[in-house]
């Protein structure tokens, strides 16, 4: 299940609001301009499916999206438990950056968690199948996919070249918790 977390960017022990009622998780997420959203496929869709299969299956949500927010670009990411690259992919994403674009996720399967870290806040967000995560460019955050990670993500980007980030050097991300392993893979 979807979850989000509020804590103050001082202690990353006792989150100030946790909810799991998706309604709730995208009024607190508005405040703070992120999108977050359900969608549903128009077909269904399996690990290992093509790429073009998956992206047909959300057509009219990406269509929607690229119209209204100018996105030139999809694509989708795939992350499985062997992947060879697994602990250099996590590591890299789990450092506070900031991109010059929005970063768009939406989870086809599996799951990841976006911490973002706002106005003296850090926002927690565990996303799971069917969520659909928009932050705002200039936005800090990290990204954890856990150690085993599992994810099928479509990612959507105003710059052709993809994802580009822009590090802050700050260590806040050590002092909140990490995604512990995926217990709802798919066999």
């Amino acid at each position: 299940m979807s979850r989000l977390r509020i804590y103050h960017d001082n202690s990353g022990d006792t989150p100030i609001l946790s909810t799991e009622d998706h309604a709730a998780m995208a009024r607190e997420l508005a405040h703070i301009n992120v999108r977050f959203e359900r969608w549903q496929a128009s077909e269904p869709v399996r690990p290992g499916d093509s790429q073009e299969k998956v992206i047909a299956a959300y057509r009219a949500d990406i269509e929607r999206l690229q119209r209204d927010h100018g996105y030139q670009a999809v694509d989708v990411i795939s992350l499985n438990p062997d992947h060879p690259d697994r602990v250099a992919l996590r590591q890299k994403f789990l450092n506070e950056h900031t991109h010059s674009e929005d970063e768009v996720r939406f989870f086809v399967a599996g799951q990841g968690q976006f911490t973002l870290h706002v106005a003296g806040k850090v926002y927690e967000i565990l996303c799971m199948q069917g969520d659909l995560i928009g932050v705002p460019d200039g936005t800090p955050h990290w990204f954890d996919m856990s150690e085993a990670p599992y994810f099928i993500a479509i990612r959507l980007f105003t710059n052709k070249e993809g994802w580009v980030a822009n590090f802050t050097g700050s260590d806040i991300a050590e002092r909140f918790p990490r995604l512990p392993v995926n217990t709802t893979q798919a066999a």
